[in-house]
């Protein structure tokens, strides 16, 4: 060609014949290539293929091809703003091409359900515009929505794509994809490009896993859908298939109507008018679930509030997990009805995943709570763990803790599946926790006297202990408060930092009980009755079992005013006190049967009146010489 131009320039153009016949030629040049261009858009039956405009919509070689396409787990090219939108332009056109043949060979068969092959391609279709989605930046968007989000968002840009005019691949900043430049060659590259015309940027990520890849920036992606509100409407300049995006939110079961839906077709126009988004009867459908849903908790919970009094513990506890996990699956349940099968898309999608996002961790906590308190009280009761080697007061509290640490941390995991970012999580913790530091000061003071309590082994439940001059049986040691069961059978509770302020007497942990007595005989034994009575007595307490020898004493230590004291003093080896109360009053009573069998008795409170003439001496009413009783004349009151 170059070379019939430079003949035409040297000649002058004297040769009109001759150029006549080069611009024949030319156009019959055009006629060849044209064909082979429009045959990339239409086949032989005259249908409309959905190959995408070349340039616009690349072809790309073989290898780029292996790469985008044909490797599963390879990410698509972001390393320069032309490959990432080559990467986006060239998946999306192939998951457009197997998507439609899937829907177009089911709609012709006659199953209800599709075939193991349509279902192979439609899970490529699915990881084709999973990697479509990465390359956007979607972490503006709350992990619970991602899934279905990040579907909406590569379709509404595609329709973007086919309705405005797309610089060439060429004049894109960056190189094909699969290229991979050098680290000097990028950094010579712009940190953002926007096209021509439009608010959609492709920019570099300086910070996070993805850390120099172009993406587009997650304002480009929180604007798409109002960008497609606004554009759906113009005519396609690109692409001469249907709105795709416009199918797949109208539509039930996502990529492929169900057979079902032909009944919704074949219902009332109205029932396909669209409202605020969604379908008229995709509204009812929603309506009617989101009723069922709601109404079958609260039929539930009524029916449990019924029997809660008449169930014993251990079943109140796995009736209660039962209704957390019934929940979780009811939520799950309404989320992929809502989401997959009628298929609720935009804001509404978002709220639902929210909504449910929120409920399932919120019950995951509680459950996880519950099933830590019922293995514990399962630890307790089991009759095969020795009780006397547990203290249940510790194990519910090291539990209880355990638990809501355990729950605090679900929690926070499920916010941040729901948009709250973790660091933010972390620092509302902080922050509340010191505000609740502050705030709960005694609180915190009595959760560190119940640990001194365990860690000094003060008291235990079910010891009795006197505290100051208040005395019980410990009967539950908590996190802020212990209570204790009076004598009188009443129950007073005290915080555990004022209790570990006190003087306590623990009875409980006596080894061996003080048995201490004294008994007063009366004036009229005589000193034999006393040497023999005091020696019954002590020979008595030696031969008995579960008297010490060691400290043991029966003496005569008083002549008291109405009587001769004699003490008792021993120690009794038990460890309880209806043991050693069982023992006292069985010494007790050995010692009357031992003062009454060598013809004494017990003194009791009296004054005693001796009248005696002056020249009775001294020596005849002395101790020694115990007075007789007919010579004495006696005056008790």
């Amino acid at each position: 060609m170059s070379n019939l131009l430079s003949v035409f320039t040297f000649n002058g153009f004297q040769r009109p014949k001759t150029l006549i016949m080069a611009l024949l030629l030319c156009f019959l040049c055009i006629g060849f290539v044209a064909p082979s261009a429009v045959a990339q858009e239409v086949d032989g039956n005259g249908t409309v293929n959905p190959r995408i405009v070349p340039d616009i919509h690349p072809d790309p070689s073989r290898l780029q091809r292996q790469y985008l396409l044909e490797n599963p787990i390879s990410p698509p090219d972001t390393s320069s703003p032309r490959a990432t939108i080559e990467s986006f332009l060239f998946l999306m056109g192939e998951a457009r091409n197997i998507w439609l043949d899937v829907r177009d060979d089911y709609a012709r068969g006659d199953t209800l359900f599709l075939s193991e092959a349509d279902d192979q391609r439609l899970s490529m279709v699915r990881t084709i515009l999973e990697k479509a989605s990465q390359t956007f930046d979607l972490s503006a968007v709350p992990a619970s929505a991602r899934e279905h989000v990040r579907i909406e968002v590569v379709l509404q840009l595609l329709e973007i794509f086919d309705r405005i005019e797309l610089p060439t691949l060429s004049s894109i900043p960056g190189y094909e994809v699969g290229i991979f430049p050098a680290a000097a060659d990028v950094a010579s590259l712009s940190s953002n490009w926007s096209v021509p015309g439009t608010n959609i940027v492709i920019a570099r990520l300086h910070q996070g896993a993805e850390q120099g890849a172009y993406l587009f920036s997650k304002e480009t992606v929180e604007r798409i859908p109002e960008d497609y509100e606004t554009i759906k409407n113009f005519p396609l300049k690109h692409d001469r298939t249907e709105d795709l995006y416009n199918y797949y939110i109208y539509t039930p079961g996502g990529f492929v109507a169900p057979k079902w839906y032909d009944l919704v077709i074949a219902g009332p126009d109205w029932l396909q008018k669209e409202f605020y988004n969604q379908t008229v009867w995709q509204w009812l459908m929603f309506g009617v679930l989101t009723l069922l849903f709601v109404l079958t908790p609260a039929v539930f919970l009524r029916r449990s509030e019924q029997t809660e009094e008449e169930e014993v513990t251990a079943r109140r506890q796995i009736r209660q997990m039962t209704s957390c996990g019934a929940l979780i699956v009811l939520a799950l349940l309404y989320r992929y009805i809502c989401n997959d099968q009628i298929n609720i898309t935009g804001g509404l999608m978002q709220g639902i995943s929210t909504m449910t996002t929120t409920i399932i961790w919120s019950c995951v906590a509680l459950l996880t709570y519950q099933l830590l308190n019922f293995l514990y009280s399962s630890a307790v009761r089991n009759p095969s763990v020795p009780t006397g080697s547990i203290d249940a007061s510790l194990l519910r509290t090291g539990f209880r803790v355990f638990a809501c640490t355990v729950a605090l941390i679900i929690m926070g995991y499920g916010a941040t599946q729901i948009g709250i970012p973790v660091y933010g999580v972390i620092a509302g913790l902080g922050v509340g926790g010191l505000a609740i530091a502050l705030a709960a000061q005694p609180t915190i003071e009595n959760l560190i006297g119940g640990i001194i309590l365990y860690a000094d082994r003060m008291v235990r439940v079910g010891e009795f202990c006197q505290f100051d001059n208040l005395s019980g049986t410990v009967e539950s040691i908590g996190i802020r408060s212990t209570r204790i069961r009076a004598l009188d059978r009443t129950v007073i509770t005290i915080s555990n930092a004022d209790l570990a302020k006190r003087k306590i007497t623990n009875y409980s942990r006596r080894d061996q009980f003080h048995l201490r007595h004294r008994i007063g005989l009366r004036y009229e034994t005589t000193q034999a009755q006393l040497i023999v009575i005091i020696d019954a007595i002590h020979k008595y307490l030696e031969d008995h079992d579960r008297i010490k020898d060691d400290p043991l004493r029966v003496r005569f230590v008083e002549l008291g005013d109405y009587s001769l004291n004699i003490e008792i003093y021993a120690y009794v080896a038990v460890g309880t006190m209806p043991d050693f109360l069982r023992i006292q009053e069985e010494v007790l009573m050995k010692i009357v049967e031992i003062v009454r069998a060598r013809g004494a008795d017990f003194a009791f409170p009296s004054t005693t009146t001796y009248i005696a003439s002056d020249s009775t001496s001294e020596t005849d009413v002395s101790l020694i010489n115990w007075p007789e009783k007919d010579g004495i004349k006696t005056i008790s009151k």
